[in-house]
């Protein structure tokens, strides 16, 4: 498997020769997202990249139960089961100070959460991970939407590559890629002349570090879409692409869920793109799809249980108390019920991804599966191909078909 590295130099070469590929990062938020993407990446022979969280996939097993060393596992597992031999490539996402919840919940100062940041870069190189993103453009210390400083973001990021290359020296391990940068708001670097402040300062930085034959492989900025925005700004795209492509690095975009012009991503020269919320939202449909089955089923056949599956998702949803990090200003301190019905449909949908490795939802998925067998042979595939189609439609559009036989 080709380092990221060098994926990215290709794609840059490819662009000018007139072929325009995005590559896909599927963000691994349930373990039928994964083998979905990793299904869709085999029937396509395509690349794809997988794009884990803290809050994901971490050494305490993050929401989805995996830790790294596992995440790669399942992935290496699912690569079997589809007989897939190409390459799949693990990635952090958002690796940085107060990007894991818990991390803010339990109120760490800097030195705390930057020292458990280490300890998942770490377990993440150990894990075979292809790509670090590191993100330092939070800092919980300062005032509710003060972005810290350029000097702080790129310092500390600084500190962190240097710590992550000493790392990966003393285990002797392949190259690893590095993305840095943020598309949020409280970041600081959304605007295009701050943006280039920070290259040129990252540059710096790491020079004077005795790092400068590293350079981040994709740089993260905004580019239009956020969590309730789906507009991809072209134009913003391609300046940046023109500023980022002579330095040999590309930009990735975030919150590219249900983008209404994906076309563009290619386009313009964006290099990737991490897609995982409307993946849930697509498995949390199937599976309710599935629950309407199944009542039919009882009500046609009289001391049929139902398996109760979107009653104990959405306890769990609201017990998990996750979903208030997605309140806007206006619903702050208001209960979950009290919340208009779209808004409560639109939590659930969202908030979903954090609760379906629950031992409850497990249980009661096992048993919706197991009910609505009665008219569907094989429930998990049917959810699966939901995904599936999902995935494939983005495989298409950013170019990826048979995209592996470019990078040989």
């Amino acid at each position: 498997m080709k380092p990221l590295n060098e994926v990215v130099k290709r794609i840059i070469e490819l662009r000018q020769q007139g072929r325009k590929i995005t590559l896909l990062a599927v963000c691994p938020n349930s373990s039928a997202v994964l083998e979905a993407a990793v299904r869709v990446a085999a029937a396509n022979n395509a690349i794809m990249l997988f794009a884990a969280t803290l809050n994901q996939v971490d050494c305490d097993g993050g929401y989805t139960g995996w830790t790294p060393a596992g995440f790669t596992g399942a992935l290496r597992s699912f690569a079997e089961k589809y007989h897939w031999a190409g390459p799949l490539y693990p990635c952090l996402d958002h690796g940085g100070p107060w990007l894991k919840d818990i991390h803010t919940q339990k109120g760490l100062s800097f030195e705390e959460t930057n020292a458990e940041v280490k300890k998942s870069l770490a377990a993440c190189l150990e894990a075979g991970y292809a790509l670090l993103h590191i993100d330092t453009t939070v800092d919980r210390t300062l005032p509710l939407g003060e972005p810290p400083a350029i000097e702080t973001v790129v310092a500390r990021c600084v500190d962190l590559i240097s710590y992550a290359e000493s790392e990966h020296l003393r285990l002797g391990l392949p190259e690893v890629a590095y993305e840095v940068g943020s598309d949020e708001v409280h970041g600081g670097l959304v605007d295009f002349d701050r943006f280039n402040i920070f290259l040129r300062m990252l540059k710096y930085g790491l020079e004077n570090r005795g790092l400068a034959s590293i350079w981040p492989a994709f740089l993260v900025t905004q580019v239009g879409t956020d969590l309730d925005t789906t507009q991809f700004d072209a134009l913003a795209a391609r300046r940046l692409y023109e500023t980022v492509m002579p330095m040999g690095s590309l930009i990735k975009g975030h919150y590219t869920d249900w983008v209404e012009n994906p076309a563009d991503y290619p386009s313009t020269g964006m290099g990737g793109a991490n897609v995982g919320p409307e993946f849930t939202s697509e498995e949390f449909d199937a599976l309710k799809d599935l629950e309407s089955k199944e009542r039919i089923l009882c009500r046609n056949h009289p001391g049929f249980q139902p398996s109760g599956f979107m009653d104990a998702l959405r306890a769990a949803v609201v017990d998990s108390g996750r979903w208030k990090k997605w309140l806007h200003p206006n619903e702050r301190d208001t209960d979950f019920s009290a919340l208009i019905h779209l808004r409560q449909d639109w939590l659930l949908r969202t908030g979903a991804r954090y609760i379906w490795a629950e031992p409850v939802v497990l249980e009661r998925r096992q048993k919706l599966y197991r009910n609505v067998s009665e008219v569907i042979p094989d429930p998990h595939q049917y959810v699966l191909e939901r995904i599936s189609r999902l995935i494939d439609r983005y495989i298409k559009t950013f170019n990826l078909v048979d995209s592996l036989n470019l990078f040989g």
